[in-house]
């Protein structure tokens, strides 16, 4: 028997990371980023889920100092709570 059949027959041992990601939200930062660094949807599909993340916050935070700069109204915020 392989190796890996018998990790797979003994039950393998589970790393972490992420077990599901709700779809919507995926969908939400997926078109954010897109949008707004005009990157292919395969691209950003294609980020680790934290990088992806990140490149939100980012942006998140650039139309925050953009709001405070100009004194116009709230900001295009992804964060998640």
């Amino acid at each position: 028997m392989s190796a890996l059949r018998a990790r797979l027959r003994g039950g393998a041992r589970r790393l972490g990371g992420i077990v599901g990601y709700p779809l919507q939200a995926l969908h939400e930062e997926v078109a954010f980023v897109s949008y707004h660094f005009h990157w292919p949807r395969e691209e950003v599909l294609a980020l680790e889920h934290a990088e992806r993340r990140r490149w939100v916050e980012e942006i998140s935070a650039l139309h925050q100092r953009m709001n405070d700069e100009t004194g116009r109204g709230g900001p295009i915020n992804m964060g998640m709570p």
